[in-house]
């Protein structure tokens, strides 16, 4: 595991601070979605995605140990990763919050991708992908996906936050 690797610091460091600051980076915004084997769709807002490798076509993102549905991911086989469009606050919002059954206010925005993974029709992006390798990094867990297949509509903004808000970007469309 990496905590074993990495020498912790002597300096405390002040949360909130440390949060703060790396609030500064602007990052995309994506809608994580899954389906279990007795069916049940599970979805997350996250914001820790990016790219690792062109050949093989890897991408990796993170969620918080304690998050509910934390084991759920852990054990799939298939995720949909959905980067979000500026139009898509509601939906970033609404799979934020925790909820039995967080598409049911959507119903008919998604079909069904690998592994019967919800795939958000409007979005900028969707990666399928194979739930390749996980570790703990902290308090999360590091997923490592193997994009089997993708498809991208880059007319469309995409939705961005930076410093504990959404942000506008006004010079991406193509």
């Amino acid at each position: 595991m990496w905590e074993e690797q990495i020498p912790l610091s002597k300096e405390p460091i002040d949360s909130r601070a440390f949060r703060d600051a790396l609030g500064g980076f602007p990052t995309g915004v994506c809608l994580i979605t899954m389906r279990q084997p007795d069916g049940k769709c599970e979805g997350l807002t996250v914001s820790s995605f990016n790219s690792v490798s062109l050949a093989p076509p890897l991408v990796l993102w993170s969620l918080t140990r304690d998050s509910p549905s934390a084991d759920a991911f852990l054990n799939s086989k298939f995720f949909a990763i959905n980067l979000l469009a500026a139009d898509q606050q509601e939906v970033s919002n609404h799979f934020a919050r925790r909820a039995v059954d967080k598409f049911a206010a959507f119903q008919g925005a998604f079909d069904a991708g690998l592994g019967g993974a919800p795939v958000l029709r409007d979005a900028v992006a969707v990666f399928e992908c194979r739930n390749a390798f996980q570790t703990y990094g902290g308090d999360h867990i590091v997923f490592l996906a193997a994009v089997e297949r993708f498809k991208a509509n880059l007319a469309r903004a995409p939705l961005v936050f930076a410093r504990g808000r959404y942000a506008g970007v006004s010079n991406l469309h193509t």
